[in-house]
């Protein structure tokens, strides 16, 4: 194959992503299919990769495209169709595939899309990435032998979820929001006790009832008003992709990431005492108080469903979230991040331990935090412009108040702030938290200020 190149705004550090037929084209795809088994080959993990999709209108040609550059470059490709990408990753786990692909844009708008990776077991990222841009520049060889096999493995995979689950007494609404995990749900729903109610299941790449993003306090406005309307103990978002959940208790509050991760906590910490439970750097300080008081260790991590989970393997943790909505469970389960099979565990601890995730959320603090701040910011200046942030906050803070490990976050007076670049959009992102409102407002100041370092213009809310 001659050589391929990427638009240079595609190559991201988790995955890849772009919009369809701008920045991301069947020809990119094809030339990842054909990258990705020549790294495999070349790192002796055999010729065995499994490939899903999600239900975006440009997901099936970009998957075909990815398909036959896989099969061009001798790959035996097992394809599972249309699902959610835990199923994917639960078909590489079960097939002992080298490798696999999902062909999702996860909780981007409609015209987005791309692809999550793994290889060897591993998230296939960051430096994976830029050796894949590498390899497509210097046109990797074509092998013969290539094949492709549909295969069925949904109800394998809700038998697993279904595994253990109960819902004995409960009544949760769930919103699958037209993306690829609305039949897994029904199929599950159906095998459980409890009253339940499923909404948006069809799956519809033009999200016609709301944008596919569970952690948007705006996208829970239906699920909210079901709740109430049903009186229901709880309802469940899913995004785009089956990825990441997003909880509103019996009062409509909505549960973040780090906080639920705490919620779990309590159960897995019982069969992992002094195991460390990781949280992402956006967290809050509240929830990793509340692992350490579970009787786990507390600890921060870099923001991004690839980092947690390398991270997760070498420390051999049992639990990680972030407060995006990724949930990651090794107790029990695979470590990979599965809203659904998180959403079952949810509902299961709610009746195993007689405690519902509105009195968690009742016996905690009132918390003075903000929700993720966006700040727009082009993604060719959004890295030098973090840059510019960290000189300016190592020169005005002490080193042992700040944290660099992703973006740069700093612990001042009675609370802490953050900003990091975002990794999946042309943005920074900013976070804050303190003990009483007047305190907050301060360290909003101190972000506001900050930024203007940089030379970005940015008002407190």
């Amino acid at each position: 194959m001659s050589s391929h190149r990427f638009h240079p705004t595609i190559l991201r550090a988790y995955d890849i992503r772009g919009v369809f037929e701008d920045t991301l084209t069947v020809d990119d795809a094809f030339a990842i299919g054909l990258s990705f088994i020549t790294i495999q080959r070349a790192r002796g993990l055999g010729t065995e990769v499994a490939v899903g999709r999600d239900g975006r209108l440009s997901s099936p040609a970009l998957s075909a495209a990815l398909v036959d550059g896989l099969v061009a470059g001798g790959a035996t490709v097992t394809d599972i169709g249309c699902g959610p990408t835990p199923m994917l990753y639960f078909a590489a786990h079960e097939l002992a595939c080298g490798g696999a692909i999902q062909v999702t844009g996860s909780h981007n708008p409609p015209t987005h899309n791309g692809f999550k990776m793994v290889m060897g077991g591993l998230s296939f990222f960051g430096d994976d990435i830029q050796e894949l841009g590498g390899v497509s520049a210097d046109g990797p060889a074509l092998v013969d032998g290539g094949t492709v096999t549909p295969y069925a493995i949904e109800d394998a995979y809700v038998d697993r979820l279904a595994a253990g689950a109960r819902a004995t007494g409960l009544s949760v609404v769930w919103d699958c929001g037209n993306g690829a995990s609305g039949p897994v749900t029904e199929k599950l729903v159906a095998r459980l006790d409890g009253t339940h109610k499923v909404l948006f299941p069809e799956i519809d790449g033009t999200f016609p009832n709301h944008h596919p993003n569970p952690v948007d306090p705006e996208t829970l406005d239906i699920l909210r008003a079901e709740v109430k309307a049903a009186g229901a103990d709880l309802g469940i978002g899913f995004d785009g992709d089956g990825d990441r959940i997003g909880i509103v208790d019996s009062s409509g509050r909505q549960v973040p990431g780090d906080l639920l991760t705490a919620f779990l906590a309590k159960d897995v910490a019982t069969r992992h005492p002094g195991a460390p439970i990781l949280l992402d750097v956006k967290s809050s300080e509240a929830a990793l108080q509340l692992i350490e008081d579970a009787g786990a260790a507390s600890g921060i991590w870099k923001t991004g469903h690839s980092h947690m989970k390398k991270r997760m393997k070498e420390l051999q943790s049992p639990l990680a979230g972030e407060m995006s909505g990724h949930i990651f469970i090794a107790d029990r389960y695979l470590g990979f991040d599965d809203a659904i099979y998180a959403a079952a565990r949810v509902i299961t601890q709610m009746v195993t331990g007689g405690k519902s995730i509105a009195a968690f959320m009742d016996s905690l603090p009132e918390q003075h935090a903000t929700p993720e701040l966006r700040i727009d910011c082009p993604d060719e200046v959004k890295f030098g412009a973090m840059a510019k942030i960290s000189d300016h906050v190592l020169a005005n803070h002490d080193a042992a108040d700040v944290n660099t490990i992703d973006g740069v976050r700093v612990r001042s007076g009675s609370g802490w702030w953050l900003i990091r670049a975002s990794n999946t959009e042309a943005a920074l992102v900013a976070r804050a938290e303190a003990g009483n409102r007047a305190a907050l407002d301060t360290l909003l100041g101190d972000i506001e200020t900050t930024l203007a370092a940089a030379g970005l213009d940015w008002r407190r809310p």
